[in-house]
């Protein structure tokens, strides 16, 4: 169940030792920690009124392959693809195959959880939870408490208005130039042009998606061409700053997702200074204190030709990320149908 009234920014409830604009409690019921944050917004009402955004019947794949970062970044690990044959030997027949998949969560499309990136300040993940490793790894029901991904499934994961916002499409355009890896950002007044640009309106419970054509450009290169496009760290997205930070949470999104590395721009600037990865302002804001889902390294060139064609930017997304007990990230699987 919902509050009546979700506050503005400016009027969230202060928080002991955390800022102002903090969401912990929001979303509690009878004294029992939320762990689904912004989700919450995606209530029988919102999903029952997005179904209407079907008009077509067509469905799109937003999910880049994984392993399609062929040489990941970070420290992360490839794709492993191991198949397995499968033969009956006292039969002397072959029955078919199986395979196991090992891979990193953050290496191609994903969700992040709301327990991936801390409020640096405090340690603390959304709802004042503390993360660690071996809570993580513990399947316990007690220790699974956390805002993890594996929870998406008891509230049956993401339905909802999916809005694109197709900045890569905007920016032809109007001759406006930019690189996926320069660290060009965009503001709130970019983001609302593309919507009037495109004839569309937010409203609350709407899952936000971005178009800058990041992964469209890394899948046409090598492996070795793709380490070098993403070796500087810099790479294009929306401005990180409490000025987002706060039209994100007044637009009451239930989430934002893009086709870039981080959603917002890297590297972060902060009071005019360029900081390290460390630094992110709304990985800090959205997963630690708004409990708000990114995603990134989406696929979107296929729903923007879509959208393109019918002229309406609006559809009925799901999303139904893996379940695996203390997921810190996932694939989306996510799916707009028009």
């Amino acid at each position: 169940m919902l509050p009546a009234h979700i506050p503005s920014f400016d009027d969230l409830p202060p928080v002991e030792s955390m800022p102002q604009g903090c969401a912990w409690g929001v979303f509690d019921v009878d004294g029992k920690k939320d762990v689904y944050g912004t989700l919450n917004l995606l209530t029988p009402e919102v999903v029952q009124a997005a179904t209407t955004e079907v008009y077509q019947g067509v469905s799109i794949s937003l999910n880049w392959p994984i392993g399609s970062i062929k040489i990941p970044n970070f420290w992360r690990k490839s794709l492993s693809h191991r198949v397995m044959k499968l033969d009956d030997q006292e039969a002397g027949c072959h029955l078919g195959f199986d395979d196991e998949v090992e891979f990193n969560t953050q290496a191609s499309s994903q969700w992040d959880s709301l327990c991936h990136f801390l409020h640096i300040p405090t340690g603390k993940a959304y709802n004042g939870a503390t993360p660690t490793v071996e809570g993580l790894e513990n399947s316990t029901e007690t220790l699974q408490k956390l805002p993890t991904i594996n929870h998406w499934h008891d509230r049956g994961c993401i339905a909802g208005r999916g809005v694109l916002n197709d900045f890569k499409a905007y920016a032809e355009a109007k001759g406006i130039s930019y690189s996926p890896f320069s660290g060009f950002r965009i503001g709130v007044a970019d983001i609302e042009a593309v919507a009037a640009f495109q004839g569309v309106e937010f409203r609350p419970g709407d899952i936000l998606i971005i178009r800058f054509g990041l992964t469209e450009a890394l899948a046409n290169m090598t492996g070795e061409e793709q380490a070098t496009a993403l070796s500087g760290a810099c790479y294009c997205g929306i401005e990180g700053s409490i000025d987002m930070a706060k039209w994100i949470w007044n637009q009451h999104f239930a989430a934002v997702a893009s086709d870039n590395v981080a959603v917002e721009a890297m590297p972060p600037i902060v009071d005019g200074e360029e900081k390290p990865p460390t630094h992110l302002v709304l990985h800090q804001w959205c997963l630690s204190l708004f409990g708000l889902p990114l995603g990134e390294l989406w696929y979107l060139k296929g729903l923007a030709e879509k959208c393109k064609e019918a002229d309406r930017y609006s559809f009925f997304l799901t999303s139904c990320p893996l379940n695996v007990p203390g997921s810190v990230a996932s694939p989306p699987n996510a799916l707009a149908i028009l």
